[in-house]
């Protein structure tokens, strides 16, 4: 997609501190961090959100949980907690219309989010 900031990200034309990256996904910091520790777990294909997805992105779904928590793990926040989160939507509070997961810890986590 050519306007999507996370493909551009994807693609290396715009700039991220990655903290993780396979075939799949990429992962790297929030720019606007709202935990101690914030990364976007992202597919390297654009998706817009997990209601997009169908029976044939099943795996691709696991691979992002998956890559959720070796990000937790690498971040230091896996044995304490953390919270893995996605928006879908405008109401959803989606701002960048391509799936990502929110992971952030370092801090309790507060219920209901907001």
């Amino acid at each position: 997609m050519g306007d999507c900031l996370f493909c551009k990200i994807v693609e290396r034309k715009v700039p991220a501190t990655v903290v993780y990256e396979d075939d799949h996904t990429v992962a790297f910091d929030d720019i606007h961090p709202q935990a101690p520790v914030h990364a976007l777990v992202i597919p390297k294909r654009h998706v817009v959100a997990v209601r997009d997805c169908g029976e044939e992105d099943e795996a691709l779904l696991g691979k992002l949980l998956l890559t959720c928590a070796k990000v937790a793990r690498l971040k230091g926040v896996a044995d304490s907690g953390y919270r893995i989160v996605t928006n879908t939507g405008k109401d959803g509070g989606q701002t960048v219309f391509h799936l990502h997961f929110h992971v952030t810890g370092g801090r309790p986590m507060r219920w209901p989010p907001g």
